[in-house]
């Protein structure tokens, strides 16, 4: 984890509040959106409005287990990344829980470089896929875009787009290097008319282009276009 500010969101569950408040007054430097939970009831709420990218869990809650909230979680979700809080006694039933996917179980009292650690292997981990399913993919030249709020940045900077940009970038982004045709773009972007578009399609790619790494929307003679990263 850089001490830039991440564009993911995370989720952190724990039922001692000073030990909790301790960590998310930390981790609040270095992301943008950062939630907290002191039970299975209040995470799965949170959960489900907020879609964080990353979970921190304690084993023992107030309401149950830590492995039975993330294995709810899991019944339906399975690219949210997940971060284990133990005790040494915890281990062996954590280690059977194999449907957890879990990117790292921490043994307390953990220290906030092992947090740190356990915060970048996740990132690295959400980072190294390019399926629709990823909330963040990375381009060349430090541009980022974010599918979770259809945001593209810039050396974590927001860069501006227009609402038909925004569009078409969520469509090429659902797949990456597959090629979108022409027809299938104008009738996903413009569906509600029958008017001719490929003229205006043509220069909302020529400005898309402005706004992305060189050669980042591929133009396939004759086909449509595909994004590459």
């Amino acid at each position: 984890m850089s001490d830039k500010e991440s564009l993911y969101n995370l989720l952190y569950v724990e039922d001692e509040d000073d030990v909790r408040r301790n960590y998310v007054d930390y981790l609040e430097r270095f992301f943008q959106n950062i939630y907290e939970a002191s039970s299975i009831k209040e995470a799965l709420k949170i959960y489900k409005e907020k879609k964080p990218s990353i979970l921190i869990i304690d084993i023992n809650l107030p309401d149950g287990s830590g492995v039975e909230l993330l294995k709810r979680i899991r019944e339906s979700d399975h690219t949210t990344k997940a971060i284990m809080l133990t005790a040494n006694s915890d281990v062996e039933t954590l280690l059977s829980a194999t449907e957890l996917k879990l990117t790292k179980y921490l043994i307390k009292p953990v220290s906030r470089s092992e947090l740190r650690d356990a915060i970048s292997l996740a990132e690295e981990e959400l980072e190294n896929f390019t399926i629709s399913a990823n909330k963040v993919i990375k381009l060349k030249d430090s541009f980022v875009w974010n599918s979770e709020t259809k945001m593209l940045f810039c050396q974590n900077r927001e860069s501006f787009l227009t609402k038909k940009e925004t569009e078409l970038l969520s469509l090429l982004f659902t797949n990456v290097n597959k090629i979108f045709t022409i027809d299938d773009i104008i009738i996903e972007l413009w569906y509600d008319t029958d008017e001719p578009k490929q003229d205006t399609l043509k220069t909302l790619i020529k400005g898309l282009r402005r706004k992305l790494p060189k050669e980042s929307i591929k133009n396939i003679f004759g086909v449509g276009y595909k994004i590459e990263v």
